[in-house]
């Protein structure tokens, strides 16, 4: 062989394609048990933990890339799981997409997200394109499901009992007591309510417990002081008209409660166009807890929901059913926190108010 075959040939012996028989010679082991090991199979299970790190070491070592349509054809699965929200860039949604993505790397799966913007007709449309491409299951997010699905189903803030849906949970009436007792045991006894959007999944949930709440602690809920969002952005320009609005109305307050931290950071801009305070003229409370909530002026007092961890849970729990490792629950209910920021104050200090409207 001349100089210039070798030279040929070199490239050729380098470049051949690694495949799952490949890692198995080089580890001594069954293609079977390679295989479960590197998908991540039921199988998976009954293998040694040293073993695995052998094969998973030998892949990496051998630069192994699998045959995505192999793979799919062998095993009948595609791996594959589809995310429906109504936004990604808004700062709920993307936090628990953060959260699904996290998971689903972890466990080799790969998702397609689609977008809806609460428009029933794209939803049903990009629903049935999810199935007609092969997932095996589906998250949503801040989206209504309105009829039993054909595949498993997760929903993050979906509420509606929903045979074969999984609805991952905010306990809302604890989330309610620990805003509504805070701003209380700080004196304020008239405090104004910004309700969430009618198509927002959370809204009647969130209001419902908050009324409940109220009730149960003498808080009294004034009409006059109470207005829904209506805009449909997802930044905090949300809660500054609605807040003007309230404002115009001239009916004294001395504490908001926001129905997330978007608004509450736009109420907070509209309350300081007026003139006001936050919080020596109000104090203001805010839901969710997001990445800009802490960074606020002033920082936001508000409730937190473990976006990230509920993207988590929704995504472990999908896989978990998919391969046949957990059974179906209706419910899982996730505990909220509450942080104490620089947005709110004892009522002593917001006496300025009622003299300003």
């Amino acid at each position: 062989m001349t100089p210039a075959q070798k030279k040929k040939d070199g490239p050729r012996r380098e470049n051949k394609k690694v495949t799952l028989k490949t890692v198995a010679q080089h580890v001594g082991l069954a293609a079977g048990t390679v295989s479960a090991t590197l998908n991540n199979s039921p199988a998976a299970r009954s293998i040694p933990d040293h073993t695995k790190k052998r094969i998973l070491a030998a892949a990496a070592e051998l630069n192994y890339r699998p045959d995505f349509f192999a793979r799919t054809l062998r095993m009948r699965r595609t791996f594959t799981i589809g995310v429906i929200a109504e936004e990604i860039g808004d700062a709920y949604g993307s936090q628990v997409i953060s959260g699904i993505e996290k998971y689903l790397t972890g466990q080799n799966y790969f998702f397609l997200t689609v977008v809806h913007r609460h428009d029933p007709k794209l939803l049903q449309t990009y629903s049935q394109m999810l199935v007609e491409r092969g997932v095996e299951g589906i998250i949503t997010v801040d989206t209504s499901i309105l009829a039993e699905p054909s595949l498993p189903t997760v929903a993050v803030a979906g509420h509606r009992p929903i045979a074969g849906v999984t609805n991952i949970v905010l306990d809302h009436k604890r989330a309610a007591r620990f805003a509504l007792e805070h701003l209380k045991e700080l004196g304020h006894e008239r405090i104004a309510f910004l309700q969430g959007q009618v198509f927002s999944s959370d809204s009647e949930e969130r209001w419902n417990a908050i009324c409940e709440v109220a009730v149960e602690l003498g808080i009294r809920i004034r009409p006059e002081l109470t207005l829904r969002i209506e805009s449909r952005v997802s930044t905090p320009e949300v809660g500054f008209p609605v807040t003007k609005e309230l404002l115009a109305r001239r009916e004294p307050f001395t504490a908001l409660f926001a129905y997330n931290d978007i608004s509450a950071i736009g109420a907070i801009w509209a309350l300081r166009e007026a003139g006001l305070r936050v919080p020596q003229d109000v104090s203001v409370v805010g839901f969710d807890d997001i990445p800009g909530a802490a960074f606020a002026n002033p920082g936001l007092t508000t409730v937190r929901q473990p976006l990230l961890r509920m993207g988590e849970i929704a995504a472990q729990t999908l896989v978990r059913q998919i391969e046949e490792r957990e059974d179906y629950v209706p419910e899982i209910a996730i505990e909220p926190e509450f942080v104490i920021r620089d947005s709110t104050a004892c009522v002593e200090r917001t006496h300025a108010l009622s003299s300003r409207v």
